[in-house]
């Protein structure tokens, strides 16, 4: 059986923050979920919502902790990557970092 990182209880989603096209985009990488706003505190509030109620649905169905631990996109996962190593390659990148499942879950959903 596979470990997953991630599970209800427990777990880190990283994140990255980054303009296109005069849009700010947050990703949420192991939930796949993309929100967008006009301001990357915007943008990063909404993702901080939609996973909470990612998290909290996931919860009520007693899902399965593969939905928590999805394959990231190649192009989300190389801006993460960038972003890590050397932050003057990821120039398009504003923030990224993780946010806690835990917290995510009690609503607390704030960048770890």
């Amino acid at each position: 059986m596979k470990k997953h990182k991630n599970t209800l209880q427990k777990g880190s989603v990283r994140y990255i923050v980054f303009k296109e096209n005069n849009v700010w985009y947050a990703v949420g990488l192991e939930f796949n979920i993309v929100e967008s706003g006009d301001t990357p505190q915007e943008a990063i509030l909404l993702l901080s919502e939609a996973l909470s109620g990612y998290v909290e649905s996931a919860k009520k169905i007693k899902s399965r902790p593969n939905i928590l631990n999805q394959t990231t996109d190649s192009e989300y996962e190389t801006m993460w990557q960038n972003s890590q190593k050397d932050r003057e390659q990821a120039k398009d990148v504003f923030s990224s970092g993780f946010f806690n499942v835990n917290q995510i879950s009690q609503g607390f959903a704030v960048p770890a």
